[in-house]
């Protein structure tokens, strides 16, 4: 099989890629940064979303099958669903669970959306995550083509992610090496949550990939337990104090943060503040899933795995320094790396009431410093 994925790098990405070359599957990958071939594996670089650089890459062969965890508008892969159907066998379109309204029993894969229940018309009219991915579902139903196949993943964990909440790791984890305290809420904290190992999820979509009968389908992978956010935590936290010989410090706020200064997030109004308990019986009827990882076994392999090396991505300053502000914490300065962020920093940690409007103006001024 020769099979493309377009922007499969991430967590779940890496995870795909090992699978499929176990399968023997020709692999081809779309990557903004520049990566090193690999025994059946080909990397090409470029920005998946220009259209100049996809089409050749689409046109150049009919692939078996295309798995894309790209994320568009809504206008977007309108403009280019046609392309991508007509250029495969089979399209894997990584969704999200997050599409699914609040639900008192066990979420089905025919349980309501959000697009088609909510009333609040101020999110309707915005592209949010759920909504657009939703949308985008409309498109392929709607679609003169049936060889689709969507993929509802939800909050998926790894060696290289770990989140909390909203949270990702460079959000609550870098806090907590640097010595500073963990600013989490309970209005999250006592929810339910299902977390899944991302190589879980991935077993068991590469064998709906060439599966004629997962054609026109839609599946979530989850694991089959719940937890609340608190006993997440709490695995977190005792890894960490194996790890560092202290018990990091934290801070519960009675809302999130996001809250509390400047406007409230969709996705914890529309997902996180939810219980999100999964029935995954479909995919056990299509493929042979078999016992998934112990969830807090598994979050604690990973973050051990990870403390070996940890490299964190981009940090948002801006954050930190709300979060510093609650809990009476300071990053020192010299641990800031530009100069644009350090003025972000303090003024946010000075004036938290205006946070919203200070980073709304730092990036306009951060893009018109790039054009001058």
């Amino acid at each position: 099989m020769d099979v493309l994925i377009l922007g499969g790098t991430g967590a779940m990405g890496l995870h795909l890629i090992e699978c499929l070359k176990n399968r023997n599957v020709s692999i081809t990958v779309t990557s903004r940064k520049n990566r090193e071939n690999a025994a059946g594996v080909i990397y090409l670089k470029g920005d998946a979303h220009d259209i100049n650089f996809l089409t050749p890459i689409l046109k150049s062969k009919t692939w078996d099958a295309i798995v894309d965890f790209m994320v568009y508008s809504t206008t977007e892969f309108q403009g280019r669903v046609d392309l991508l159907l007509s250029s495969t066998k089979q399209y894997v379109f990584l969704s999200s669970a997050r599409v699914y309204a609040d639900s008192k029993t066990p979420i089905k894969e025919d349980s309501l959306r959000l697009l088609d229940v909510s009333h609040d018309e101020d999110f309707l009219k915005t592209d949010e995550y759920p909504l657009s991915k939703a949308r985008e579902e409309n498109i392929l139903f709607e679609s003169r083509y049936k060889n689709w196949t969507i993929i509802r993943p939800y909050i998926t964990f790894s060696e290289i992610r770990l989140q909390l909440g909203v949270f990702e790791k460079e959000d609550w984890l870098y806090r907590a090496l640097h010595g500073r305290t963990i600013v989490f809420s309970k209005d999250i904290s006592e929810k339910y949550t299902t977390l899944t190992y991302a190589f879980d999820v991935v077993a068991a979509m590469v064998q709906l990939i060439g599966n004629e009968k997962a054609y026109g389908e839609i599946f979530h992978i989850t694991s089959e337990k719940a937890y609340t956010w608190n006993e997440i935590l709490s695995v977190y936290l005792d890894v960490l104090e194996d790890t560092l010989k202290y018990r990091p410090p934290l801070l519960l706020l009675e809302k999130s943060i996001t809250f509390k200064f400047g406007e409230p997030q969709y996705s914890i109004l529309y997902d996180r503040n939810y219980n999100r308990v999964f029935d995954n019986r479909k995919i056990k009827e299509y493929t042979e899933v078999y016992d998934f990882h112990d969830v807090k076994k598994g979050i604690r392999d990973c973050l051990q795995t990870f403390l070996l090396n940890p490299i964190f991505h981009s940090i948002s300053w801006y954050l930190e320094a709300l979060n510093d502000r609650v809990s009476g914490c300071r990053t020192p300065l010299n641990e800031i790396p530009t100069l644009h962020h350090k003025i972000g920093y303090l003024l946010v940690y000075l004036f938290p009431q205006y946070y919203k409007y200070i980073i709304k103006i730092s990036h306009y001024g951060k893009s018109l410093f790039k054009r001058v």
